[in-house]
């Protein structure tokens, strides 16, 4: 019989394995995506880009309403379902982007996608009810890891695959969600036994009911706010890089692609050989300051820079924004109880899924006020000196009114069922 600590490793280890070949078909699509709306509309890339901020927002107003649904049911059912049922939703999802005639059909698409959520909130909740409190801000670095390294593989093959066409990508990328649900299926167990569950509550699973229960912690809600601030800042890299290197560098598909695998790569190995040693070391209020303050001088220098091949080298010194999400989630994860993890995590993406319906609306506006005849200049960055300026705003919250959340955490008993 494995020891814990060997069993927590294998079921670690494969649950990585997951949000990896998850993140890689995300990733296949980002590079082809400006040129798919572009040849559904017919329109310029700048159009282009806000229409995309009004996909991403359909998909988070699903998520919005469905996350804390799909937490609730991990904790009542466990997180294996849920994360198998995610895998499906997704691998449908872009096999009908694949197949959209019209930009419309993308909108049923990405609603599709936006209510069975994303394997992120039960693979947060798995690794949560696997690992000790002590190590969690560790294990959370590695989902990083994890994102990096999807990222790394994913955009490249997109790049490349969008030499055999726009649609290409996305049924490559169908097709590999598929048989992550398949090898999920046979190779992925259950973390989360009979004796930890608790009876779902719709009550508590709609969104303001998971809300109004995330915040009786009275002294947590600074660190929502500035996660929020800092969720929000980063929706300028999904809804905007591709179109702000095409529009200011003038990159391919490739070039889009490559820029996006070299970023994942100093995101993985940051995580995987940085975060985890630094943060027990400094401490997780430490490590989400440091992370603030990079990310936000990463977010300037992306505006700034007059040649493309500078953002590689803003990329190898932004990595270490990483610090701030395993430093965020592992403090709020002390304040839960063990059984209402799962609930913690839905709400921590009712919260994302919030920022990601007002993010890409404001970022993609922006960039295309910009960037459109008539507008106040040209300046393709734009959206990522907002996204500077709101990371600013986080790194105050936390200084200033967060210190409290950091004293004396201490993991509540389990609650009783409701």
């Amino acid at each position: 019989m494995p020891s814990p600590p060997a069993q927590e490793r294998r079921a670690l280890t494969i649950v990585l394995s997951v949000l990896i070949i998850d993140m890689i078909g995300f990733g296949i699509v980002l590079p082809v995506m400006p040129d798919l709306i572009v040849g559904l509309t017919h329109t310029t890339l700048g159009d282009a880009a806000r229409k995309a901020g009004w996909l991403m927002g359909a998909f988070a107003i699903m998520q919005f309403m469905f996350g804390p649904v799909l937490g609730g049911l991990g904790d009542r059912f466990g997180r294996r379902p849920v994360i198998l049922m995610s895998m499906v939703a997704f691998s449908l999802d872009y096999f009908m982007m694949g197949l959209a005639p019209t930009y419309g059909w993308l909108f049923v698409t990405r609603a599709i996608a936006g209510i069975a959520g994303a394997t992120f909130v039960p693979a947060t909740a798995y690794i949560a009810d696997i690992t000790p409190p002590e190590r969690r801000a560790q294990n959370f670095g590695l989902i990083g890891a994890a994102f990096g390294l999807g990222f790394t593989i994913g955009p490249a093959i997109g790049g490349l695959l969008g030499s055999f066409g726009t649609r290409a990508p996305f049924f490559v990328a169908g097709g590999l969600a598929l048989i992550n649900a398949t090898a999920g299926f046979f190779l992925l167990p259950e973390s989360l036994s009979p004796e930890r569950r608790r009876p779902f509550s719709l009550a508590r699973a709609n969104p303001l009911g998971t809300f109004r229960s995330l915040t009786r912690h009275k002294h947590a809600r600074p660190l929502f706010v500035a996660w929020f601030l800092w969720i929000l800042a980063h929706q300028a890299y999904p809804s905007t890089w591709a179109f702000f290197t095409k529009l200011k560098f003038g990159w391919s598909d490739h070039a889009v692609g490559a820029s996006l695998a070299y970023a994942g790569l100093t995101m993985a190995l940051a995580q995987a050989f940085v975060t985890r040693r630094l943060i027990p070391r400094i401490g997780e209020r430490r490590a989400i300051l440091l992370g603030l303050t990079i990310g936000m001088a990463g977010f300037l220098a992306n505006a700034l820079v007059p040649y493309g091949w500078m953002l590689y080298a803003v990329s190898s010194l932004a990595a270490l924004q990483g610090l701030v999400f395993p430093s965020m989630n592992s403090t709020l994860s002390k304040l839960v109880a063990p059984n209402e993890q799962g609930e913690l995590q839905g709400g921590v993406a009712s919260m994302q899924s919030v920022a990601a319906i007002i993010g890409p609306l404001l970022m993609t506006n922006v960039l295309a006020r910009f960037t459109q005849a008539g507008g106040p200049v040209w300046f393709p960055g734009a959206a990522y000196v907002l996204s500077a300026m709101l990371a600013l705003a986080s790194l105050i919250v936390v200084i200033t009114l967060a210190r409290g959340v950091f004293a004396g955490v201490k993991q509540p008993e389990p609650t009783a069922p409701r």
